[in-house]
């Protein structure tokens, strides 16, 4: 390994670690004793679900407890802009527009990260355990306290993510989410056994809940793997021009091309109503509520189709063949047996849109399979296929990028070498 690609995984390590640290500062003026009773009271419904996401940075409500999520809020929106207004689109695609398309970003998760940290300060006024209420002060000073130091902690969650993405190894945002994720890997293990050893579960049960995350793993390193080579031949001058460069001869279209961001906004939005009607009184709200608790049979049916569209959704955006087919055009590159221009950019949307309903299935079965089938030995719900498709997907994604940086690192000192 060379001392480069030790200095970048090194810096990676150094930001996580800072990350986690952040996790464990709390919000000014908060009783985290009456928010941890709070969480671990409803550890087996949407809040669960938001609390592994962030690492149980919710749990102790630390400067952090917003996570990330603002950032990848504010810059889905500004791809749904691209992809609806050509001015913005144009204006990622050019190099000095691009730096003004990430501020617009960056400006657009302050708002964002204001507007939620503003509501969970407002919400907390209501919560208490035992007599004790979870805010220690004043409530008119509570909020803007709260909620700036909320935003402090997002903005420095954002930074992180772009240090690690420029200076280190891997997508920064992504591992931010995927090192939140496995944090909670040891407390779930702690409490399988502590449950095994009271008698509360069945040692078969574990064996089998271990085989479906394998399964799980095996099914998500497969399909993220498959991709369709579509065919490419180039005219003989292109050939003839290009000889010493290396020409790709096919386009790959990968099976699930909206990755995981259609279970994320799915959950995201079904999470959201089960959320805010935790606290009503209301029978027939409380029922909703317990309908879309993660796990639910209605839930998991919602999750499925929401998961679909979104993956058809993100997808028609992400996946441009009107621009692959023009490029194709002006290398003098061709599919074998289809025409250039309209024909080539209708055979690869054919072709994509046969592997995203693919992907779109998979992408569903991987979101709610694995909770079906955890409910039904009995399993506690910490487990969930959008996690470990979360986890694999970085973890797949940052090998290749190790393993990429070696590979040129053999072929800068090849070139040093003469050999």
């Amino acid at each position: 390994m060379s001392k480069e690609l030790t200095h970048k995984i090194l810096i990676t390590l150094g930001f996580l670690f800072a990350y986690r640290i952040l996790s464990y500062v709390p919000v000014p003026g908060v009783n985290v004793d009456v928010i941890k009773h709070f969480f671990d009271s409803n550890s087996n419904n949407a809040l669960g679900m938001v609390n592994m996401f962030s690492g149980n940075a919710i749990r102790r409500l630390s400067i952090i407890s917003l996570g990330i999520m603002p950032y990848i809020t504010a810059s889905i929106i500004m791809e749904l802009l691209a992809a609806t207004f050509p001015n913005i689109g144009q204006m990622k695609k050019e190099r000095d527009g691009m730096v003004k398309y990430m501020q617009i970003i960056r400006y657009a998760t302050v708002v964002i990260t204001l507007l939620q940290a503003i509501g969970v300060s407002m919400g907390l006024r209501s919560m208490g355990s035992g007599g004790e209420s979870a805010i220690m002060i004043d409530m008119g000073t509570f909020v803007p306290v709260a909620a700036f130091s909320m935003l402090a902690g997002t903005m420095l969650l954002m930074w992180i993510g772009e240090q690690i993405t420029q200076r280190g190894i891997g997508n920064g945002i992504s591992l931010i989410i995927f090192a939140g994720i496995v944090s909670g890997i040891p407390a779930a293990i702690s409490n399988t056994i502590k449950l095994i050893n009271t008698g509360d579960l069945n040692f078969l049960s574990v064996i089998g809940m271990f085989l479906i995350i394998l399964g799980t793993i095996a099914v998500i390193i497969y399909v993220e793997l498959g991709e369709r080579r579509v065919p490419i031949s180039y005219s003989r001058k292109t050939m003839m021009d290009n000889q010493n460069k290396r020409v790709m001869n096919y386009i790959p279209i990968k099976v699930n091309l909206s990755g995981v961001i259609p279970p994320i906004f799915a959950s995201a939005i079904l999470m959201m109503p089960a959320t805010l009607l935790r606290g009503s009184t209301n029978p027939i709200l409380l029922a909703i509520s317990d309908a879309l608790t993660p796990g639910g049979y209605l839930f998991n049916i919602l999750m499925f189709l929401g998961v679909i569209f979104f993956a058809f959704f993100y997808a028609s955006i992400v996946f441009n063949a009107k621009d692959i087919s023009e490029n194709l055009k002006k290398q003098g590159g061709f599919i074998p047996g289809v025409r250039p221009g309209k024909a080539t950019e209708d055979f690869i949307n054919g072709v994509a849109s046969r592997l995203t309903l693919g992907g779109a299935i998979y992408l569903g079965l991987i979101a709610t399979l694995p909770f079906i089938l955890i409910k039904a030995i009995g399993i506690p719900f910490y487990f969930g296929g959008v996690a470990v498709l979360i986890v694999v997907q970085v973890a797949l994604d940052t090998m290749r990028k190790i393993e990429a940086q070696i590979y040129m690192n053999k072929y800068d000192t090849l070139g040093v070498t003469g050999i």
